[in-house]
């Protein structure tokens, strides 16, 4: 196997800004050309924008933008570069926000990342990303089929039936959120079943520093990558795990949150995409998350611009076992429960996984009798604690994240 997936790579930076120079200007003039852009990039000539710099010219589309843009023109707010019926599926991410999923030539770009997991023809992967209308679970299943893996479409849950098939059929891989490969192998022991896994590709999650030596020390090889269901993969960390590498596929800027001013360099700031993909070309799309360019190439002869990976929320919407919980939600919590004064969201860890504590201000009342309305609204099962009207901090927070990212 090649180290490298192809010679994008290990190409010169002068070499790669010249291509992404022109094919920026390119995606431009296709954007301008959908009615979802509008006026937002009317006046802007193609020619113009060369790099990353003469981006931050033009305005930044957020999630509330696209959202509102597929409610005036659904699905897809007129941001695609054909019908629905052009590509070969459609997914539903909270909000809820469609995004459009193509089945050839490796179309979410995942493909680049399994390969620097060492992943490849002779492997067994089990997928254990959602199937179920958010497109994770078809993102890493094409990007296997890049690299001529076999894929096991396990899904999640039904943990006992998945370890079994890992023991049956021989798995090599893993792909899923960080902390549920744990589960697995902690029932594989209960189970008395030795499996093969050597490999895990993750994302949908922090991979924390002592769950990955815990893998390594089992020896299996546990590496990261920063995706997204609108633009596929980002950025991906190399065996040299010495930051994270950008993909060739879309061009990253690092800029003041709330705005589209970039940052000094090395400072963090909330991440900037422009996606390269013809057929979806989202321009400046804001993602949230916050980051900072790292100095220098890596170690492992890959030379494009790293991050260094996701360092929190630019708002307080934070990412708990997987799923986005965002305020507005929060917001809905409470909306539900007239005898609810105010609702905080702490997201912690015990042991190895993640834990959501649902704090609700209320006279009263038994934590069970909110459960139903927490699994409903926020989409994940917590602990519940009911405490006295005016406990909770006056500090503006319904989210708060007390993970240590270090």
């Amino acid at each position: 196997m090649s180290q490298y997936f192809d010679d994008l790579e290990t190409r010169d930076p002068g070499d790669r800004a010249s291509v992404l120079a022109r094919a920026l200007g390119a995606q431009i003039e296709r954007a301008q050309g959908l009615p979802g852009y509008g006026d937002t990039l009317a006046g802007v000539a193609p020619g113009d924008i060369k790099s990353v710099a003469d981006l931050a010219g033009l305005p930044v589309l957020r999630k509330a933008d696209l959202g509102a843009a597929q409610k005036a023109a659904p699905p897809f707010g007129g941001l695609t570069a054909g019908p629905v019926s052009g590509f070969a599926h459609v997914f539903q991410s909270p909000g809820p926000i469609y995004e459009p999923g193509g089945a050839g030539a490796d179309w979410w770009r995942m493909g680049r990342f399994l390969h620097a997991c060492g992943i490849g023809a002779g492997d067994i992967v089990q997928n254990c990303f959602g199937y179920h209308l958010t497109p994770a679970g078809m993102m890493f299943e094409n990007g296997a089929r890049a690299v001529g893996a076999t894929v096991l479409p396990a899904g999640t849950g039904q943990t006992e039936l998945q370890v079994q098939a890992a023991h049956d059929i021989g798995t090599t891989a893993y792909a899923g959120t960080p902390d549920y490969l744990k589960v697995i192998l902690d029932k594989a022991d209960e189970m008395g079943l030795a499996l093969r896994i050597t490999k895990a590709a993750v994302g949908g999650g922090a991979l924390f520093p002592s769950l990955r030596q815990e893998y390594a020390d089992l020896g299996i090889q546990c590496l990261q990558c920063y995706a997204t269901a609108d633009l596929g993969n980002i950025a991906y960390e190399s065996a040299a795990q010495e930051g994270m590498i950008v993909d060739e596929g879309v061009i990253v800027e690092i800029v003041t949150p709330g705005t589209g001013d970039p940052v000094t360099p090395g400072a963090v700031g909330e991440v900037v995409v422009t996606t390269l993909n013809p057929d979806y070309p989202l321009i400046r799309f804001a993602t949230g998350d916050l980051s900072a360019v790292m100095e220098g190439e890596s170690p492992c002869g890959r030379t494009n611009m790293r991050i260094k990976g996701w360092m929190g929320r630019a708002d307080q919407t934070t990412k708990i076992k997987g799923m986005f919980v965002r305020p507005e939600q929060v917001a809905a919590l409470v909306a539900k429960h007239s005898e609810i004064a105010r609702a905080r969201v702490v997201a912690s860890r015990e042991g190895e996984m993640d834990v959501m504590t649902v704090q609700i201000e209320a006279e009263g009342g038994a934590p069970e009798a909110y459960a139903a309305t927490v699994s409903d609204v926020l989409k994940l099962k917590g602990k519940i604690e009911v405490v006295a009207k005016g406990s909770l901090p006056n500090d503006g927070k319904v989210i708060e994240d007390l993970r240590s990212y270090e």
